[in-house]
């Protein structure tokens, strides 16, 4: 195992103390338990809006944190839930007075804690919502999760709601909001190589030379099925053609393309399969009208792809447009 690290176990703890060194003006870092802040929380009369999960996926959460987007994120140990203290201490770090919306991706200790997280907020007299991300069109069951995963609809979902809570929108509004963001959104990726936890220190699955994992999740989860290596545009088309039947997508709508690079993918590459992932798009008659390309939720190191596709309306494309200052994204500012 060859990674930038001292001990495994000071792994998060020293990559938030970076964070915190590297953006002052954007964030506060507390360490126990450990969660992120925008730098000016909590906002007096706005809705904030955090969400969490294992660390590992990186920009996710913590890259969020900032003016338009996230107002905390509760990192996890690698790939591992962040626990019920964690999130409450952060959803009272946050809450303004107008309520707190909780941006869960659908894996069973994350729904478990952050509920937990939640009936203890709302005792202290916190109000919550709470938005599921389950857009994994890949499996329905996986090792972590009951129904579909969340992956990059996530990131999606965390800006929309991040700016329509900037603009003054309610608690109600803006967790019904991200739950429509969630249901016009689908996702699906594939691994060209395994990652490594670093606690674990050997990959957490075998791919031979020619062979890639068709569906994989982003803890290196089984996807659909194992397949042979083939060219960039048939790849895009094996991960297009059932999100793109899914919704199913309709011709003449709008929609948002993001291409995600899994943690080891060269954005040179995230580039030939964001063309060929438009060509299908067109093809089927929708109108790319918003992109993103760049690893945005990853799998440490490893090399692969996801794509997501997100019908859009008036009110998402507003908010996707909306000014964001963070870590990982920064427009309009």
């Amino acid at each position: 195992m060859k990674k930038l690290l001292n001990a495994p176990s000071d792994l998060v703890k020293e990559a938030l103390a970076g964070m915190a060194v590297a953006h002052p003006d954007l964030l506060r870092v507390q360490l126990d338990p450990a969660f992120l802040v925008r730098a000016d929380a909590p906002v007096r009369g706005k809705v904030a809006v955090l969400s969490g999960g294992g660390s590992g996926h990186e920009p996710l959460h913590g890259g969020f944190v900032g003016r338009g987007m996230l107002d905390a994120a509760c990192p996890g140990a690698v790939f591992t839930s962040p626990t019920p203290d964690q999130i409450l201490e952060a959803t009272r770090a946050v809450d303004g007075g107008a309520g707190v919306v909780h941006v869960v991706k659908n894996y069973t200790g994350d729904v478990m804690n952050f509920e937990m997280a939640a009936e203890l907020a709302r005792d202290m007299g916190i109000a919550t919502e709470t938005v599921l991300v389950n857009d994994d069109v890949a499996v329905e069951n996986s090792l972590y999760t009951a129904g579909r995963r969340g992956v990059g609809t996530t990131v999606l979902v965390e800006k929309i709601c991040g700016a329509a809570a900037e603009a003054g929108r309610g608690l109600a509004d803006v967790a019904a909001l991200g739950r429509r963001v969630n249901d016009h959104g689908r996702s699906m990726g594939l691994a060209l190589t395994p990652c490594t936890v670093p606690h674990a220190g050997k990959p957490s699955f075998e791919l031979g030379p020619d062979e890639i994992e068709v569906g994989i999740g982003i803890h290196g989860e089984p996807g659909r099925r194992r397949a042979k290596l083939e060219p960039a545009d048939r790849l895009t088309e094996m991960l297009m053609d059932p999100i793109l039947d899914d919704l199913p997508f309709r011709a003449g709508k709008d929609v948002l393309l993001f291409v995600n690079g899994l943690g080891g993918t060269p954005l040179l590459e995230l580039y030939v399969v964001f063309r060929k992932a438009h060509e299908l798009a067109a093809a089927r008659g929708l109108r790319v009208v918003r992109s993103l390309v760049g690893p945005y939720i990853t799998s440490l190191e490893m090399a692969g792809v996801s794509i997501t596709l997100l019908e859009v309306d008036e009110e998402m494309v507003r908010y996707w447009d909306a000014p964001v200052h963070t870590a990982a994204l920064r427009w309009g500012v």
